[in-house]
Formats: structure tokens, C-alpha cells, sequence
């Protein structure tokens, strides 16, 4: 398995261009960044299938579009930052205009949509709305490597709070992080394909209760559990 996965990288290495802010010993310099705000990033969904994905991850990805076809299960898009709509919606109940800087926000990008196509976090998330379920689809490309060969943890728990999170959010509305408790049993391979299924266990109030595990394509391997609570933002009070 590792040496599958030290040949993707070295095929990635040979593709990829070097990350934002370095350049290789003799290399032309990038151009400018562009404004994230333009319709051409904002407008591209990042769940849908492209060349870094491995067969494992087509393979979920067409059985997960399958089942969407009776309307139990359905994906969810992804775009490289949120719909402008959501941010101003966010920024008129919840914060202070003030805090808030336009030419920042112009450059703002989601964490786990901020490397190129196979680099980092490719995934997908399809959502069960009857059974309060949302399981995503996540392979981990070498930009997130903490052990040699494997997956950091960070960036494992980074999908874990992207999917519990999203599942609370289905199910209330906007919620925030309260508590993220993770149980490591494995390291997660670097380029490998693993599933991370998450449900509503209980709401009281505000607050929504979401469980997690992420296991193997096969779901013979259990890597992470994980427990999670989330707080329903309430629009009356500012978070600042």
C-alpha cells in the first residue's frame, strides 16, 4: 500500500506546481493571485469527480449518486469560499459589520478547498435527511502528511468537524463547534479513500449532538470515532 502511494506522489509532485509563496531554485515566479470573489472560483462545485480522484473515490462517488436517484439521499455541492448571499446573511445576524473588512472577505477561501486538485482534502458529502445522516467521501492527498506516509492528524480531525459539523447544520441551521471529542485507533494512510459516517444523535435546545466513526472503503478498519456538540447560533446576540 505504501509503495502505491509513494508512486501517486511522486506522480502528483510531477504534475503540481509548488504551493502558494514558494518556488523551486530556478523557476519562473507565479503570477498575482486572482480576488477570490471571482464568479469563475466561486461558481465551481469540488465534489464532483476530477482526474486526482482514485478509483476508490469514483467508485463511492457513483454507488452514493445512485442511491440520490429516489430522493432519500442527496449531495452536497462545494465551492472554494461561501455563496456571498450566506456571508452577508452571517455578517448582518451574527457579527459586527466592522470586524468584518471587504478586501479581506474578498480574499477569504475555505480551509479544506484551499489546494489544488489532489493535493490536500478531496471529498464529498451526500446528506440523509429522514434518518439524520451525512457521510463523506475523503481522500487525504501528501500536502497533509503528519507521519511519514500517513495523514496528520489535525487534517483528520479538520474532516471530522467539516462533516459532524455539516450534519448539524442540515439539521438547525447555522451551529458553531462547541465540543469535538476523538478517539485516534489507526493512522489513515496518505492517498488512500476512507468514509466518514455521521448522525444526529439528539437536540435539547440549542444544542445538537452529532456521533461519527470513519472507517475503511471496505469498513473492515475502524481508524477515528468521534462525539460531537454544536450550538445553534441564536440571531439576537453578537458572537463578538
Amino acid at each position: 500500500m505504501l509503495r502505491s502511494c509513494a508512486a501517486r506522489l511522486r506522480t502528483l509532485w510531477a504534475l503540481c506546481r509548488p504551493p502558494v509563496g514558494r518556488r523551486l531554485p530556478g523557476s519562473v515566479p507565479r503570477p498575482e493571485l486572482r480576488s477570490f470573489s471571482s464568479e469563475e472560483v466561486i461558481l465551481k462545485d469540488c465534489s464532483v469527480p476530477n482526474p486526482s480522484w482514485n478509483k476508490d473515490l469514483r467508485l463511492l462517488f457513483d454507488q452514493f449518486m445512485k442511491k440520490c436517484e429516489d430522493g432519500s439521499w442527496k449531495r452536497l455541492p462545494s465551492y472554494k469560499r461561501t455563496p456571498t448571499e450566506r456571508i452577508q446573511d452571517f455578517k448582518t445576524r451574527f457579527l459586527d459589520p466592522k470586524l468584518m473588512k471587504e478586501e479581506q472577505m474578498s480574499q477569504a477561501q475555505l480551509f479544506t478547498r484551499s489546494f489544488d486538485d489532489g493535493l490536500g482534502f478531496e471529498y464529498v458529502m451526500f446528506y440523509n435527511d429522514i434518518e439524520k445522516r451525512m457521510v463523506c467521501l475523503f481522500q487525504g492527498g501528501p500536502y497533509l502528511e503528519g507521519p511519514p506516509g500517513f495523514i496528520h492528524g489535525g487534517a483528520i480531525a479538520t474532516m471530522i468537524d467539516s462533516t459532524v459539523g455539516m450534519c448539524a447544520m442540515m439539521a438547525g441551521g447555522i451551529v458553531m463547534t462547541a465540543n469535538l471529542n476523538i478517539n485516534y485507533k489507526r493512522p489513515i494512510p496518505l492517498c488512500s479513500v476512507v468514509m466518514i459516517n455521521s448522525q444526529l444523535d439528539k437536540v435539547e435546545g440549542r444544542k445538537f449532538f452529532v456521533s461519527c466513526n470513519v472507517q475503511s472503503v471496505d469498513e473492515k478498519t475502524l481508524y477515528s470515532e468521534a462525539t460531537s456538540l454544536f450550538i445553534k447560533l441564536n440571531p439576537a446576540k453578537s458572537l463578538t
